[in-house]
């Protein structure tokens, strides 16, 4: 079901299905990068999605960008195609009985949203998102940074101390900062549990120290004293490879962030998985309220998919489309749902999407901190990532054999 053109939203302009919103990239091919690995992967299940970029690709480097209309058309012409497909064109205000899968979207109509937040229980469902950076441990300067709680509960924290001088350059640095230019329809409200850490810093010269870089119950190990202030990294995995900057919501755009955010003590060479962002996304507290494989936890016929799970982006959320489609038909003659190994990009992402706390859950995007590490340490960032995408396309195919996947696969090819 598509409820467009009969109803449609504040940011699309067309009746096709896969109309661009916003970029036309689908970001890099490079294989030892974290999405083109996932390109590989979803390349390796048939997507359609890179079928239709393929054939409409317009140059852009290392990147996979499109014609926008004729990538649309070439998506709608595929499903178009296929015999065992109808394309309803009406809006969906409940939840269909039967097997179903659910991808509407950032921009989920208000009666399915009513309808998907009674399914899955109140909590279940946010409509903005506020997403702080997130940086690998690997490349922070442990020299500077040092491992604690506060009053000395726990070791949990990484703390990045900061002098009276390097705390006040910093808040200069955050109000003289570019921020983001959205469309009008991502205009999102500001809550003071939850402001961007630029408005905060517009607030006064003190609001951070006395906010989210207080730095009460700390001591630095290198003076022995307090710090003037504090930027606290919190843990995103059980692996410690992904750090959040608690507290670092942005809508800041990406250069500045990256110019002012490696001025912190210790991440100077710090390489950022995820840039901070706000904006207006209805995405589901996937920890929280859905199995492991993205179905209702009350009805395994019932799958999320799509942005509409917390993954970001126009690749991750095909990907788990394809995932869905997958486990939806695999439910259906009474199989256990699959998912990748967490060596492969897809199922990486789905382990963050199952095991992320449910009380700081955030929309995740493909980054090489979300596999496992690999075995024995590599210097070289390039040579690492290169055999992290070895072994991820190593890892995946022997997953689709075992499965059955790839000989579904040359079945449909045949």
């Amino acid at each position: 079901m598509e409820m467009r053109p009969e109803k449609s939203t504040e940011a699309h302009h067309t009746d096709t299905l896969g109309e661009l919103v916003c970029t036309n990239s689908f970001k890099s091919e490079d294989p030892a990068n974290a999405h083109g690995q996932l390109k590989r992967e979803m390349r390796m299940l048939g997507s359609v999605l890179l079928h239709s970029a393929d054939v409409s690709r317009v140059p852009a480097g290392a990147a996979l960008a499109v014609d926008r209309t004729l990538f649309t058309q070439a998506m709608t012409a595929a499903i178009e195609a296929e015999s065992a497909i109808e394309i309803v064109r009406e809006e969906c205000t409940d939840l269909p009985h039967g097997p179903t899968i659910i991808a509407t979207g950032p921009l989920t109509s208000d009666p399915l949203s009513e309808a998907i937040q009674q399914e899955l229980g109140d909590g279940g469902l946010s409509f903005f998102d506020a997403i702080a950076p997130i940086v690998h441990r690997d490349g922070l300067d442990e020299n500077v940074i040092f491992a604690a709680g506060r009053f000395d509960q726990d070791a949990d924290y990484l703390n990045c101390p900061m002098s009276e001088p390097e705390y006040l350059a910093f808040v200069e640095a955050l109000r003289g900062g570019v921020g983001h230019q959205g469309h009008d329809w991502d205009t999102v409200p500001y809550f003071e549990g939850c402001l961007p850490i630029e408005v905060m810093a517009s607030r006064g010269k003190d609001t951070l120290r006395f906010g989210p870089m207080k730095p009460i119950g700390l001591t630095d190990p290198q003076t022995g004293k307090r710090p003037w202030a504090v930027v606290q990294l919190r843990r995103e995995d059980r692996a410690g490879q992904m750090w959040n900057l608690v507290g670092f919501q942005t809508r800041l755009q990406i250069g500045e962030q990256r110019e002012i955010f490696k001025t912190i003590p210790g991440l100077s060479n710090a390489e950022f998985l995820r840039w901070g962002s706000i904006h207006r996304n209805s995405y589901l507290n996937f920890p929280g309220c859905l199995s492991s494989s993205g179905s209702s936890k009350k009805r395994t016929d019932l799958i999320f998919a799509g942005q509409l799970t917390g993954v970001e982006g126009y690749t991750e959320s095909a990907a788990s489309g394809i995932l869905a489609g997958i486990n939806l038909g695999r439910s259906l003659s009474d199989q256990e749902p699959l998912i990748p190994p967490p060596t492969t990009m897809l199922g990486g992402l789905f382990r963050y999407l199952r095991d992320a706390d449910p009380k700081h859950f955030q929309p995740m995007n493909s980054n090489w901190g979300l596999v496992d590490p690999l075995s024995q340490r590599i210097r070289s960032k390039r040579a690492r990532r290169e055999s992290l995408a070895q072994r991820a396309n190593e890892d995946f195919l022997v997953w689709m054999q075992e499965s059955g996947l790839a000989l579904d696969r040359a079945r449909a090819s045949a």
